[in-house]
């Protein structure tokens, strides 16, 4: 029976890595240049990775999700499915419509125009109101929130929801021994809720409440979490974090910290800090750092190039481990998953 579950894991990542890839290879074709007419091309400082080991660091991704898996830490995933395969061609159309606009942005340098939409709006802070990947409409329009994943997934190659799973993983391990009824989940930077989803498959009786700073990305979360009635999606910031002191035994945060200027991030690590119990884990999840895989140093050093992320070259040098720990969080583990990070900490008692 193993053996069957792991031909069916292979046949189906191996389908799904194919189809992001195909489409990524088709939107580097189709796009320009990074580097604007007239600019001098962009030459990282760091020495050229070995692509053998890049292509190593993918596949252990896969073979540490199966071993997770295996380990009954979460279910397989379930990716081969007709109405999937439906939404996935339609997803793939829509990018593919709005990968012009993406590109104009990109060589034009223009990743806020976003501002002019939410002007007046006092709801957000300034560092949000960007065109975060050149993306339309930023974290602000039902079709961004629609989009994302897909655009996440065709620049990782197929890899975005297994390294989310790693996180799952850390938080599965973290949560061990306890009931999951008694486990109240903070999903911090929540989103459109994929990763809630993936923790509701593992976890389908953990009280959760997802927390996100975007209306359209928290109503396309309470679409696709409607199933769920022990779970609340909130809109608010998580560096103003709208919960008592102590009121989550857990918390996670998957991709938010790399796009947070550093005085927010100490804020929002403070908050954190806060609303999670004594005793309490938090997972992060977020991009890699300079150094942490020499072989991918020069791939971190051309996203903020090719890519809008104003607060990406800040992150690379960030300690999250004296971070969180002057929050009060000291560090369980850090765990590589190709180009994320996983670190699970515990919250002093």
């Amino acid at each position: 029976m193993r053996d069957i579950g792991r031909a069916r894991y292979a046949a189906a990542q191996g389908a799904r890595v194919a189809w992001y890839m195909s489409q990524y290879l088709l939107a580097r074709r189709i796009s320009g240049p990074f580097n604007r007419p007239g600019d001098p091309k962009f030459e990282p400082q760091a020495p050229e990775g070995d692509s053998t080991q890049i292509r190593t660091a993918f596949l252990d991704l896969f073979a540490q999700d199966r071993k997770n898996i295996e380990a009954g830490l979460y279910p397989a995933p379930q990716d081969i499915r007709v109405e999937r395969a439906i939404s996935a061609l339609r997803n793939s159309a829509n990018f593919f419509r709005d990968l012009p606009q993406v590109d104009q942005r990109r060589l034009e340098r223009d990743g806020t125009e976003v501002r002019e939409v939410a002007k007046g709006d006092g709801r957000y802070p300034n560092y949000y109101l960007q065109n975060f990947h050149y993306q339309t409409g930023g974290w602000l329009s039902e079709d961004s929130a629609k989009l994302y994943d897909t655009q996440v997934e065709i620049l990782f190659g197929g890899a975005a929801d297994a390294m989310r799973r790693i996180a799952l993983g850390s938080l599965a391990r973290g949560i061990k021994g306890t009931d999951q009824r008694r486990v109240k989940l903070a999903d911090l930077a929540s989103g459109n809720g994929r990763f809630l989803l993936q923790v509701l498959a593992a976890f389908p009786r953990i009280p959760a409440t997802g927390l996100d700073l975007s209306p359209a990305y928290c109503d396309e979360a309470r679409k696709r979490l409607e199933d769920w009635p022990q779970v609340e999606i909130v809109t608010g910031a998580v560096e103003q974090a709208p919960f008592e002191d102590g009121s989550f035994d857990a918390a996670t945060c998957v991709y938010l910290f790399h796009e947070l200027p550093p005085r927010i991030r100490r804020d929002a690590a403070r908050e954190i800090a806060r609303i999670v119990k004594p005793g309490g884990v938090f997972v992060l999840a977020d991009s890699i750092q300079t150094g942490d895989s020499a072989d991918l140093d020069r791939m971190l050093e051309y996203f903020p190039v090719g890519f809008h992320e104003p607060y990406f070259s800040s992150y690379l040098k960030e300690d999250f481990a004296a971070l969180f720990g002057e929050a009060g969080f000291d560090l369980e583990q850090n765990e590589l998953a190709f180009l994320t990070k996983v670190m699970r900490f515990r919250r002093r008692r």
